[in-house]
């Protein structure tokens, strides 16, 4: 397909906030209400999914349908939907389930736009703070109450002067890849577990240094890509590659201190 113009990513950038909003408009009468929870996993796991989640899913691909209705469709709950022209939609109407269902604040709507290569546009939303954070080549900016505010990482060249963040260290499965995440906090100055889309933000904002995961998938990483590099930082799996297919993740506001975390997560990286 013909590569997207300036132009072009800002509609589509505008149409990714509109989509995000309107599934905000969807789940926000669940939040902190008593809602149904069930489980969508298998052998004792717990994978959540709600009524608030399916809503706002449904909420997005019908207004991608109606006014895109050639662009394909990845989201969480209802799959793949091929498109005919290239770009595809990725979505994940509430990344952050466990904290929705709890009350908690850090979840969001996240969504991407596909090039057919790589996220050209990211959003993630919360639509009860009303903060909306948005990146793509154009920039990286945070909007809340009519206020837009510039997005930029900060510098941190040092393990020991870093702040590193986890949603939990219960998704490192099998010896090698939790001795390289253990042995890497240990280092850092300081660690904080929760957070989901959360933490890729406030890495974006300057407020985090490292982010590192394991277990996502496309639509839980390839929103956040635009709006952390945009910041300026950088995110790859724990062998340095594109992330796009999700697996494990590292996210780094400093490029110096990404080579550090990539040297001491490499021997792990599936």
């Amino acid at each position: 397909m013909t590569p997207l113009d300036d132009r072009a990513i800002a509609e589509y950038t505008a149409f990714a906030t509109h989509l995000a909003e309107l599934a905000g408009h969807a789940i926000l009468p669940y939040f902190r209400a008593r809602i149904d929870v069930e489980n969508k996993a298998a052998a004792g796991a717990f994978d959540p999914v709600t009524a608030a989640d399916r809503a706002a899913e449904r909420a997005i691909r019908d207004e991608i349908g109606r006014v895109h209705p050639g662009h394909g469709i990845h989201g969480e709950e209802f799959g793949v939907a091929a498109g005919k022209d290239g770009l595809t939609w990725l979505i994940d109407p509430i990344d952050g389930t466990r904290a929705f269902i709890i009350g908690q604040l850090h979840w969001g709507v996240l969504i991407a736009l596909s090039d057919g290569e790589r996220p050209v546009v990211g959003v993630m939303h919360q639509p009860y703070t009303g903060e909306t954070f948005i990146g793509s080549r154009l920039g990286a900016e945070m909007r809340r109450a009519g206020v837009t505010s510039i997005l930029r990482v900060r510098e941190c060249e040092r393990l020991e002067d870093a702040i590193v963040a986890s949603t939990d260290p219960a998704m490192f499965i099998g010896t090698a890849e939790n001795e390289a995440f253990h042995a890497l906090v240990a280092k850092a100055r300081m660690r904080r577990y929760g957070g989901d889309c959360y933490l890729y933000c406030l890495l974006a904002a300057g407020f985090v240094d490292l982010v590192i995961e394991s277990g996502l998938k496309a639509y839980d990483i390839q929103p956040l890509m635009p709006i952390i590099e945009a910041a300026g930082g950088v995110v790859t799996n724990w062998a340095g590659a594109a992330p796009y297919e999700g697996g494990q993740i590292v996210a780094a506001g400093d490029r110096r201190l990404h080579a550090i975390a990539l040297k001491m997560l490499k021997p792990a990286a599936k």
